[in-house]
This record gives structure tokens, C-alpha cells and sequence, in this order.
């Protein structure tokens, strides 16, 4: 049988209710899971050994903290999670702004309430997802935004006089008591409005301006911010950041495999009313991961900046809707990505890249195709490409022949099955190397598109913008040796 909740001040009272701080509800919840074994990120991979516990170290010791790190790092992410770790709803003052507590009412709203109706005083109870805040710093956010000010409508319309602490119009942070506060990009905020943060941080009160009355919160602080934006755009001033409990640096996936199960879980390959099914080979999957491994590399690119998680969780979704475009064109029963669908998700790369000036003078898109070929060579290394050092010998010899094949990127599958079949050695390559599991036409055509884009990273072979595979550049000859077939003396 379901318990009624007690929607009086007097029902509450006999329940006994006992009030406790935020940080000290979430500090209890959090102890609960910890006991229990339970997730307490869900969905947040990479972080087992290192964000997460430090964040649970902040959080035991009731403490406010700040996420530092680039973008694309799950930082926002990890904060709307911490609603997890609040109670499943609490009592509150009916119609209160500032979510009071009934036992312990902070506003002059509340107190009057109490004082008027007594045991009679009604109650509201509200959920986890009521009691987090969260607002992004603009250098435009004045104090009014997130502390509060004067509500010359509300004086006028209640009768009352500006002095009347019932013409406050509370800010988001009042709104924010008893829950969680967030303030991403915290650098973004000016300087007067940091201060303003001061009291609450340290002092556990705010006080709206020009008011002789200061509100208790009880909220949980909580901030992002980049490291480019302490001296890019902004900074945090010093005493406010001496007030933040901890620092929790975030980072990016530290292995390709951790990045790989990141973008699977998060981008949209479930294509929701199509009757084909969606498979991605793994070895497509690892490839799209490791060009942004290669790009959190590349000299070229600003790493100041970061190469977000983002860019292959796009790069995804656009190559396998290149594949779904194919897959209609060519009525295929499987919706089956591979590197050519990769070439086709540029714009997904292109416009996630910061560069350099060396980069810039080389150009996004160049710098993303020769990213998308390194990434297929280090793929089938790691995949033990060279087990078929024969096969690969015959690939580059029928190129170096004059042989050419093109593909184009709607071709079915088996009919670029057909074209590869044209390569000697290529077929018996893909099978060598374990590439493909099956000989589902899906899977071949794109084990055999990874192994000739590896050639191509290697310079044995070359690719045109149109995708048509022939021999490698032309190597300087050596000194002495005598002129080349064709050529005139």
C-alpha cells in the first residue's frame, strides 16, 4: 500500500521528518551506493580509476568542486547525474520560490506562512530534477541573474513598499536552495559577478542588493570550466577559487578501446523506422576512433583547444547514414559502413578542428584525409596486418602494373565485392588477417576498402578525392641510374 505524504506542516511534523543539509543528503546517498556496489555515473566510461573518485572524495567531504578539462569530456554530463544522489522528492513550502523547508523556513514568504496558518501550513513535495540549477556564464550575467534584485511590478502589484523584502525577485541560486547549483564555463563570468558568489561559497548566505536580510542557503556549488579559458577569455579570481573545495581534472579516453565503446554507446546508429539493420564492423568503428586519437596528436592541430569526443561520435552517425543512403540506392538488406563512408563524413572532422597555423596552411579537409588514411594503417596493424605480407605484395604489384579500381560510393556491396575480386591478393588478405567474420558482401567490401586505405597511409598505393586506387608516387630515382622507360635522353 502506498504511504500518503503529509501535505500539512502538522502532517509532517507527526511524520517525523527530520531536515537535514543538501550535502549532507547526498553525502548519505552517496555512502548508500558506494555499500551497495551500485553505478554512480551511469554511462560515463573512462573514469572509473580517476575522475569518479576524486569527484566521490569532493562529495564525502562535503565539499563544492569544479570540473576542469577541454571540451567533449562528460563534464556537464557528470553534473546533471548528481541529481542521482538526491533524495527521490522533499517537502517544500507551497508556493515558495526558494524551495523552503517547512521545519526551517528561510524567506520572509515562508516565515509569514508558518506564522499564519500554522500546523495548517500546506505542503508541496518536489522531485530530484527541480532541485538542480544549472546556468552557462556569459560575460553578459549581471547579479540580478543569479543572486536577485528589486521587482518594482511586484511591489505595485502587491502593495507593497521597495523596502518589503516580499519585492525581491530571487536569482537562480535562491531558486537553487536546497539542490544543486551549476555553473559551467565559470572563467566566462566577470569578475564583480565571481564576488558575488563569495558569501555563499564560504558563509553558507547571500544577500540581495540593497536589503538588509541575508538568505542561509543550503545548495551545492558546482562548476566547469576549460583550461584555454584561464587566460583566453577569462580567469577565475583568486579568493573564489581558494573557496572551491576541489579541482577534478577530466580528460579524454585514454585508450582507443575506451573511446570506441564512448561513441558506440552515445551515437545514434538505431535508426528508428528502417526495416535494414544497422552493422558496424569493428574495424570501421576503431577507425573513426583513432583519427581523433591521431588528431589529439597532430602538431597541426590546436591542442590547446582539445579534439572533442564529439568529433567521432559524428563521424559515426554521418558514415553510417552514408552507408543508409547506399544501402536505399542500391536496396541492400544491411545498412553496413566502411572507410569510403568515412571520406564521406569529412564535415564531421572539418569543422572540429582548431589549427595551427602550420595546419592552416595545409588546410582542415587535407589534414582530415590523411588523418582518416594513418588511422586504417594503425587499425590493421593492430589488427596483425602484416600475417599477410604476401598478399599485400601482390596487391601493390598488380598497381604498380598500371592496374586501377574504382569505386564509387553508392556501389553495392557485392558489386564492389566483385571489383576487390579483380585484385590479386586483396580477397585472400581481408581472410588472413581475420577482417572479416563472415562473407557477408557488407563485411568484405569494407575489410577490403581498410586494407587498401592502409596501402595508401603507407604511399605503396594512392587515393584521388573521387576514390580511385592506383600505383604509389613515383619514387625519386637513384643517383647514377640511367634513364627511365619512355623518357628521352
Amino acid at each position: 500500500m502506498t504511504r500518503t505524504l503529509p501535505r500539512t506542516l502538522g502532517e509532517l511534523r507527526e511524520s517525523g521528518y527530520t531536515p537535514r543539509s543538501v550535502k549532507e543528503e547526498i553525502r548519505a546517498n552517496l555512502i548508500c551506493k558506494l555499500q551497495s556496489g551500485d553505478t554512480l555515473f551511469p554511462g560515463i566510461v573512462g573514469y572509473d580509476d580517476s575522475v569518479v573518485p576524486q569527484i566521490t572524495h569532493a562529495l564525502l567531504s562535503r565539499q563544492n568542486f569544479i570540473l576542469l578539462g577541454l571540451r567533449g569530456q562528460a563534464k556537464s554530463r557528470i553534473l546533471r547525474q548528481l541529481t542521482l544522489l538526491l533524495d527521490e522528492h522533499i517537502p517544500v513550502l507551497e508556493g515558495s520560490e526558494v524551495n523552503d523547508d517547512p521545519l526551517r523556513p528561510i524567506s520572509k514568504y515562508g516565515r509569514t506562512l508558518v506564522e499564519e496558518k500554522r500546523a495548517d501550513a500546506p505542503i508541496a513535495w518536489i522531485g530530484r530534477d527541480a532541485r538542480y540549477v544549472e546556468k552557462l556564464a556569459t560575460p553578459d550575467v549581471t547579479i540580478a541573474d543569479i543572486i536577485g534584485d528589486v521587482d518594482p511590478i511586484r511591489a505595485a502589484r502587491g502593495g507593497h513598499v521597495l523596502a518589503d523584502e516580499l519585492t525581491i525577485h530571487f536569482g537562480l541560486l535562491p531558486r537553487a536552495n536546497r539542490g544543486v547549483f551549476a555553473l559551467n564555463e565559470l572563467p566566462d563570468l566577470a569578475g564583480k559577478i565571481q564576488v558575488g558568489l563569495f558569501n555563499i561559497m564560504q558563509e553558507g548566505d547571500v544577500q540581495i542588493k540593497g536589503y538588509p536580510v541575508r538568505l542561509p542557503l543550503d545548495v551545492m556549488l558546482v562548476f566547469t570550466a576549460n583550461p584555454e579559458d584561464y587566460t583566453a577569455r577569462g580567469k577565475i579570481i583568486t579568493p573564489l577559487k581558494d573557496r572551491i573545495g576541489a579541482e577534478v581534472q577530466t580528460h579524454y579516453p585514454e585508450t582507443v578501446e575506451l573511446g570506441t565503446r564512448i561513441t558506440l554507446q552515445e551515437a545514434w546508429t538505431a535508426r528508428e523506422g528502417v526495416s535494414r539493420p544497422v552493422e558496424v564492423p569493428d574495424f570501421v568503428a576503431e577507425t573513426i576512433e583513432r583519427i581523433a586519437f591521431l588528431a589529439r596528436k597532430d602538431k597541426r592541430v590546436d591542442q590547446r583547444s582539445g579534439v572533442s569526443q564529439r568529433m567521432p561520435i559524428s563521424v559515426l552517425e554521418n558514415a553510417v547514414s552514408s552507408a543508409e543512403r547506399r544501402a536505399l540506392l542500391a536496396n541492400e538488406p544491411a545498412i553496413v559502413p566502411r572507410p569510403t563512408d568515412i571520406y564521406a563524413a569529412l564535415p564531421s572532422i572539418t569543422g572540429k578542428l582548431e589549427l595551427e597555423y602550420e595546419g592552416e596552411l595545409v588546410g582542415s579537409e587535407k589534414i582530415a584525409r590523411e588523418l582518416i588514411a594513418e588511422a586504417a594503417s594503425e587499425t590493421f596493424d593492430a589488427w596483425g596486418g602484416e600475417t599477410a605480407t604476401r598478399e599485400l605484395e601482390d596487391i601493390v604489384a598488380y598497381f604498380e602494373g598500371g592496374g586501377v579500381l574504382q569505386l564509387g560510393d553508392t556501389a553495392a556491396a557485392s558489386a564492389a565485392v566483385e571489383g576487390f575480386r579483380t585484385v590479386p591478393g586483396l580477397i585472400e588478405a581481408v581472410r588472413e588477417i581475420g577482417f572479416a567474420a563472415s562473407n557477408q558482401p557488407g563485411q568484405v567490401a569494407a575489410a577490403c576498402e581498410l586494407v587498401l586505405e592502409a596501402l595508401v597511409a603507407e604511399r605503396r598505393i594512392t587515393r584521388t578525392e573521387a576514390g580511385t586506387y592506383a600505383r604509389g608516387p613515383r619514387r625519386p630515382r637513384p643517383p647514377g641510374a640511367g634513364p627511365g622507360p619512355g623518357s628521352m635522353s
